[in-house]
């Protein structure tokens, strides 16, 4: 499991940037990817977070982050390119880059990440099977590991397994300033995508664990059933059994 962890970063006139935690995974045994951030700003989600199960996912954050990062990266892993050479190729020409950080996690499950030198301490990621996990302006390294671990060790699906390890993040000490927002991605082939975010709270993990719990309930979950996928782009409710898979009411879940 490698770290890149800068010590030298810098640390006194960057504290009022948007700065944030955010873990990047894929289950190869489901074929699902997720991944989440939190961070004492707002909009983590959709500054961050961004990808899909045909190209994977990024996670582009810091004191100046790039959304430019975000989808450039995505759209290298796309074609096959490895989640390492990507971001490689993403941040090398950036003169701006010792203010960013990037993450990415590829189409096989492989990561790659890059951490600016004047990104604020505490600053790195950390990488393990199948996941990685990037932030800064931390209160402590362990909150990394803590995200990163949890996931690792927690059992069922993958959003609950993210939000585990956002839970165990914060309680390590999370973003040195509290939280504001939080968010999470869930992507397959199989299944509708599941994006998820809190974009400004006092509360926001408690507020997307109920957002989720939201999303898992009828009438909204039978919905997602009936829409299209990748797998199954013409999915529609007149194509599957009524009675297992219960459709909204007026007003209810339309996107």
């Amino acid at each position: 499991m490698r770290a890149n962890y800068h010590d030298k970063c810098k640390s006194a006139d960057q504290r009022s940037s948007a700065v944030t935690v955010s873990i990047l995974a894929y289950d190869e045994k489901s074929g699902t990817f997720g991944g989440a951030a939190m961070t004492g700003s707002l909009c983590v989600g959709g500054w961050v977070l961004r990808g899909g199960a045909e190209s994977g996912l990024s996670a582009s954050q810091g004191t100046a982050p790039s959304t430019l990062w975000g989808e450039d990266v995505l759209e290298k892993m796309k074609t096959g390119m490895s989640a390492g050479d990507a971001v490689a190729q993403v941040t090398d020409p950036d003169t701006g880059r010792a203010h960013r950080q990037l993450a990415a996690i590829d189409l096989h499950g492989d990561t790659g990440h890059f951490t600016g030198e004047m990104s604020v301490p505490v600053c790195g990621a950390l990488e393990g099977p199948g996941v990685v996990v990037s932030g800064n302006m931390l209160a402590d390294w362990s909150v990394i590991a803590a995200v990163r671990d949890t996931y690792l060790s927690t059992k069922g699906a993958m959003p609950d397994r993210l939000m585990a390890a956002l839970v165990a993040g914060a309680r390590a000490g999370g973003d040195s300033r509290g939280l504001l927002s939080a968010a999470l991605l869930v992507a397959s082939r199989a299944v509708t995508p599941l994006t998820l975010r809190i974009d400004r709270s006092a509360k926001p993990l408690e507020d997307l664990a109920d957002l989720l719990a939201a999303a898992r309930a009828e009438p909204y979950h039978g919905w997602t059933r009936v829409v299209p996928t990748l797998d199954d782009p013409y999915r529609a409710p007149d194509l599957v059994e009524p009675e297992a898979l219960p459709l909204p009411r007026d007003g209810d879940g339309v996107a």
